[in-house]
């Protein structure tokens, strides 16, 4: 279980998360929600240890990692991709995930010869499999569509070998048919590997349909967590964030 326990971060004399505690069973798929500003991507941010809280704890399977460096956290079992895909454009597919491999299990300097690291093709290949790839290992990083260079960045969170997933807006600047596809891949890919998922999303359609859990924040503190049916419900939500529930559906 990954649980978050009075987390707090201020930037100046702003407090972007406030005393936030939320927990996210093993094996959920839980949505992140809120207002523009409410302090999404800076929960992520202290989760994967991109930045150190001011107070608070993280803790995966009781153990303590606050504050622990991003390579640390990664080692831990979180993994995470990135509202604006990362990889080497001028790689392909394939060696983009095989440098990611061999990096996780100490075998990059292996990198510079002629060969791969040994299993690092194979350990590439399934992954880029299971998120629908396969097809695209030769291809040039810098030549996939918008949609496939998002599943590259989930894929290389995937040669980790996390057990929790941090997904940040996913879809982000997709059109409608290949966001869907997206959020299909996103489905296989948390039933197929048992992860723990929790992803950002501002498409609610896609909140509603997928998620088990939804978590929403409003300025940097918790205004309610439950299932979709008690979020689509909650006159606070709506207030704040949904407007009406009609809105929602």
């Amino acid at each position: 279980m990954l649980r978050v326990e009075g987390l707090t971060k201020r930037f100046g004399g702003v407090a972007a998360i406030n005393d936030v505690t939320l927990a996210f069973p093993t094996g959920s798929l839980t949505a992140v929600i809120g207002p523009n500003g409410a302090g999404k991507s800076t929960f992520f941010n202290l989760i994967s240890g991109a930045i150190v809280p001011d107070a608070g704890r993280v803790v995966l399977d009781e153990a303590d990692i606050t504050g622990a460096t991003r390579a640390a956290i990664v080692r831990h079992g979180i993994g995470r991709a990135f509202q604006v895909a990362s990889f080497f454009p001028t790689l392909t597919v394939v060696e983009n995930l095989m440098g990611a491999v061999a990096a996780h299990r100490g075998q990059s300097g292996g990198m510079g010869r002629r060969f791969p690291p040994a299993g690092a093709r194979d350990r590439a290949m399934a992954v880029l499999e299971l998120i629908g790839l396969a097809g695209q290992a030769g291809t040039l990083s810098a030549n996939l569509s918008h949609g496939d260079q998002k599943l590259l960045d989930i894929a290389l969170a995937l040669a980790l070998e996390p057990r929790v997933l941090l997904l940040d807006e996913p879809t982000a600047g997709m059109g409608p048919d290949e966001r869907w596809r997206m959020i299909e891949r996103v489905q296989h890919l948390w039933a197929a590997e048992r992860l723990t998922l929790v992803f950002i999303e501002h498409d609610m359609d896609i909140v509603f349909r997928i998620a088990q859990s939804i978590a929403v924040l409003c300025y940097g503190r918790v205004l309610a967590q439950g299932t979709p049916d008690e979020i689509r419900a909650n006159p606070a939500v709506i207030e704040a964030y949904l407007g009406a529930p009609a809105e929602a559906a």
